[in-house]
């Protein structure tokens, strides 16, 4: 599948794109402006991407963003999978995380799996990163995402490296979006303001992820910039906090990747400054977490053939459990083919339910889907059939699910299985 140009991913009748936040799941802050795609990046920023052959298809396959700032802040997240991919090991040991300078990205090779020629391989693009637009090595984070096992074609990035540093501008972003993109089928890119107490300041990012998805991380990048002033462990902390409520609450597949990536970089240049523990922290946090929980439903929502998307709300009293049952019922494929044909068979939300917390007594659990009360304490109850039918055929479907307890609750977006999803990763390789 190509990538489209679709930015938002859903166009109106009219053919106008939807603006950013369009799900009815993430309510766009009050003090935050989407700027739309067009804006460029926050003052202190670079981007650009290329096609250096990678990729067969000829389209773009690197992209490079530099933070111009001299002491820029950042922070850092990775994939928790036993085999991670080079670039995440070398990212992960050798780089400033609080401190990155530039993110070389590629698509088109995952280079996982490749042992010590990837490690290696790795570090000679990073090293040419480096030295193209004059910063440290250790202050070069990499990315790759495609095929598993294929080595990296070293000479052809580090041509491509050459030819992308001498097209970095601000509004660069739109050439790095489409240069991180495999089987995406919209770009996921987002300009936003933010209105502090000091001032205005921008909030960019790019992202890419359609397969391979699953709670706890997923197939994805995403590389997120501001020109507000953040002091390191507000960044690392905010930047965390977020990615738990987002990019780990949301499965295609139930897969993980090998070179989850996703990187916050704070220039400065606005001068705004934001102290800890002040509002306009939580003001900007709002802000960054309403960023990326979008980004992620756009990943669900691109999920490879995806036809609509589903929220699982799960509660009750205890953490751990409702947390298997949540990721039981997103990854389900009994569950997933059942929301792709609006088929009301709630039944198979038992069954997985079920099959997250096996035990000797039946469970108490009580189902609503759209609102509509199918199950309580475990045993079916009356309801109108057609109008459950009607409600489920919306491209956005909430499932919520009660269990024993009170006090925990947690959610995950999940997408359905399709026909065209087995297509996709039957022919992905070829």
């Amino acid at each position: 599948m190509s990538a489209g140009n679709d930015v938002f991913g859903d166009r109106s009748s009219a053919g106008a794109p939807q603006p950013f936040f369009h799900s009815r799941w993430v309510p766009a802050p009050e003090h935050v402006r989407d700027l739309g795609p067009g804006a460029g990046l926050p003052a202190g920023f670079r981007a650009a991407g290329v096609a250096c052959g990678i990729k067969p298809s000829g389209n773009p396959d690197l992209g490079l963003l530099v933070c111009d700032a001299e002491t820029p802040v950042s922070a850092a997240r990775f994939t928790a999978t036993g085999t991670p991919a080079a670039p995440v090991l070398l990212s992960q040991e050798h780089c400033r995380l609080d401190g990155l300078r530039a993110i070389l990205a590629n698509s088109g090779c995952a280079n996982a799996a490749t042992g010590r020629r990837g490690l290696d391989d790795a570090a000679k693009t990073q090293g040419a990163a480096a030295l193209a637009v004059g910063v440290q090595e250790s202050t070069v984070a990499l990315a790759s995402t495609g095929g598993i096992s294929w080595y990296l074609p070293v000479d052809a990035v580090l041509k491509g490296i050459l030819a992308v540093q001498g097209q970095l501008r601000r509004e660069g972003d739109a050439d790095f979006q489409q240069a991180i993109q495999t089987t995406d089928a919209f770009e996921k890119r987002a300009c936003l303001e933010v209105e502090l107490s000091g001032g205005p300041v921008r909030l960019t990012a790019q992202c890419k992820g359609a397969g391979m998805i699953s709670p706890n991380f997923a197939t994805m990048f995403c590389f997120v910039q501001t020109d507000a002033v953040l002091e390191p462990h507000t960044a690392d902390l905010l930047f965390g906090v977020c990615v738990k409520r987002s990019f780990d609450r949301c499965s295609v597949d139930g897969q993980l990747s090998t070179n989850d990536t996703a990187i916050l970089m704070c220039s400065g240049a606005s001068g705004v400054r934001i102290a800890p523990e002040s509002e306009d922290e939580l003001r900007f946090g709002e802000a960054l977490d309403a960023l990326l929980r979008q980004l992620a439903i756009l990943m669900v929502k691109d999920g490879e053939g995806a036809a609509r998307i589903a929220r699982a709300i799960v509660r009750g009293g205890h953490l751990e459990g409702i947390e298997a049952a949540a990721r039981g019922v997103a990854n389900s494929p009994l569950v997933k083919t059942a929301l792709h044909s609006a088929d009301p068979n709630w039944g198979r939300i038992v069954q997985a339910v079920g099959a997250a917390l096996p035990g000797t007594a039946p469970l108490a659990v009580d189902i609503a889907l759209e609102g509509i009360p199918v199950c309580s304490a475990g045993v079916a109850i009356p309801y109108d059939e057609a109008e459950l039918a009607e409600a489920l055929k919306a491209k956005e479907v909430e499932y919520e699910i009660t269990l024993p307890g009170e006090g925990a609750e947690t959610e995950v977006f999940f997408s359905d299985l399709s026909h065209e999803y087995v297509t996709i990763n039957a022919d992905y390789t070829t």
